[in-house]
C-alpha cells in the first residue's frame, strides 16, 4: 500500500491513482463511530415536537356552520321557535384559484395558507356587526392541497392527507398498505422542495426521531435495494455476499465469508475498500489538498495479528458495496512456487515412462 496519497500511519507516497491509506486502531475508530448517514431528523427536521400546523389550500372542501345567540338574528329567523342549536350549516365549498371562499354576508374570505382556527376568527369579525353574537365552526371537508405521495415498492401506492394531528412517515407507508420487500434492503427516499434524502427501512423503524412528520406535497419513494459486499483474496469463501443485518460489522462480514483461509491469508493484510465523504477525511485530520471531488477513495487496514483489533472490527460498519481484501502471506506465495517446481520436476521425471508405455501400447496392436 506503499502508493496511498496519503497516509495515516507509517508513512505515506503519492503513486498513481489518489487514495488514503488508513489504519486501524483506537484514534481512527473514534471518528468511525461519529459515522452517522443519510438522515430525515438532520435534514428536514420535525423528529421532535407537535405536529406542524396544516393549512387550508386552493381545491379544499370546507364547510361552515354559523351559530347565534338567539333566534332573530342574520341567520336565524325569529319564528324559527325554539329548537336545538341556533345555527345554520352552509352548503360545502371549494377553495377557489384565488384562494377564497364566499361567505354570505362577510363576502370573499381569504382562506389560502390559513389554519381553520384564524379563519374562523376573521369570520366571526366580519359578522360580528351584523349577526347576534356569532360563533363560527369551520371543517375541512376534504383536504386536497395537503397530500403526500407514497410510491414504489408499496402493496397500494397512493396519495395520503395530512391530518390534523399530523402524519408521519411510517404513517403513511402503513396508510399505502406498508412496504412489499424485505425490510433490510428496502430504502425510504423524502423528497421535499428539491432536496432528498435516503434511509434505510430497518432504521426508520427502530430510530424513532427518524419518523418524522410530513409536510404537504412531500414524495417518498419506498425502493428495494440489494445490500451487498464482496469479497477477494485469501478468504475461505469469495464473491459478493448479502447484508444479513442492518448493522453489519467488518467481524461479521469476515464470519460470514468462512474467516480467513489459514494456509493462504496473511492476518496484518485485510482491507476495506470504500468511498468517504470528504468532511469525514478532514475530521480524521487528512490533508485534503492533494484530493479533488466530494468523495474520496480510501482503502482501512486492519493488522489482525495484533489482538486488539478484533475489538475494531467487532465496531467497524460495513456498508452497501464495500469491498473486502485478504492479501496472501508471503510465505504461501513461497509455497506457491515450490509447488510449480515440484510439478515441473515430477513432469520431466515422468517424460521417459510415458514414452515407454506409449510404444508399448502400440505394440500391442
Amino acid at each position: 500500500m506503499s502508493g496511498a496519497t496519503a497516509h495515516i500511519g507509517k508513512g505515506a507516497q503519492k503513486v498513481g491513482i489518489d487514495y488514503v491509506l488508513v489504519d486501524l486502531d483506537k484514534s481512527i475508530m473514534s471518528y468511525l463511530e461519529r459515522y452517522e448517514p443519510a438522515s430525515f431528523e438532520a435534514g428536514f427536521g420535525g423528529g421532535r415536537g407537535g405536529a406542524p400546523d396544516i393549512t387550508i389550500g386552493r381545491g379544499d372542501i370546507l364547510q361552515l356552520s354559523v351559530f347565534e345567540a338567539q333566534a332573530g338574528g342574520l341567520f336565524i329567523p325569529a319564528d324559527a321557535g325554539a329548537r336545538p342549536g341556533n345555527y345554520v350549516t352552509l352548503p360545502q365549498q371549494e377553495v377557489d384559484r384565488k384562494g377564497n371562499i364566499a361567505v354570505p354576508y362577510a363576502g370573499d374570505v381569504h382562506v389560502e395558507g390559513l389554519t381553520a382556527d384564524v379563519v374562523r376568527r376573521q369570520i366571526e369579525e366580519r359578522l360580528a356587526n351584523r349577526a347576534i353574537e356569532p360563533q363560527v365552526v369551520v371543517t375541512v371537508v376534504e383536504s386536497r392541497s395537503n397530500l403526500v405521495s407514497v410510491i414504489g415498492d408499496v402493496n397500494a401506492p397512493k396519495k395520503v392527507e395530512i391530518s390534523q394531528n399530523g402524519e408521519r412517515v411510517l404513517d403513511a407507508i402503513a396508510d399505502a398498505g406498508g412496504i412489499s420487500t424485505p425490510s433490510l434492503e428496502t430504502y425510504i427516499t423524502l423528497l421535499r422542495g428539491g432536496r432528498e434524502a435516503t434511509v434505510l427501512y430497518d432504521t426508520l423503524v427502530k430510530t424513532p426521531k427518524e419518523n418524522i412528520y410530513l409536510a404537504p406535497d412531500d414524495v417518498l419513494s419506498v425502493n428495494r435495494e440489494r445490500r451487498t459486499y464482496m469479497v477477494f483474496g485469501a478468504a475461505s469463501a469469495t464473491g459478493r455476499i448479502n447484508f444479513d443485518d442492518a448493522n453489519l460489522t467488518l467481524g461479521q462480514a469476515l464470519g460470514e465469508a468462512g474467516g480467513l483461509s489459514d494456509t493462504q491469508a496473511d492476518p496484518a493484510q485485510v482491507f476495506v475498500y470504500r468511498e468517504e465523504s470528504r468532511d469525514q477525511l478532514q475530521r480524521m485530520g487528512v490533508d485534503m489538498t492533494k484530493f479533488a471531488g466530494s468523495d474520496i477513495p480510501v482503502i482501512y487496514r486492519a493488522n489482525l495479528r495484533d489482538p486488539s483489533a478484533y475489538f475494531a472490527i467487532s465496531k467497524f460498519a460495513m456498508r452497501d458495496r464495500d469491498i473486502i481484501y485478504i492479501s496472501n502471506a508471503k510465505t504461501y506465495e513461497l509455497t506457491k512456487f515450490l509447488d510449480i517446481i515440484n510439478n515441473v520436476s515430477t513432469t520431466n521425471g515422468g517424460v521417459p515412462s510415458d514414452v515407454l508405455n506409449a510404444r508399448n501400447a502400440i505394440r500391442g496392436f
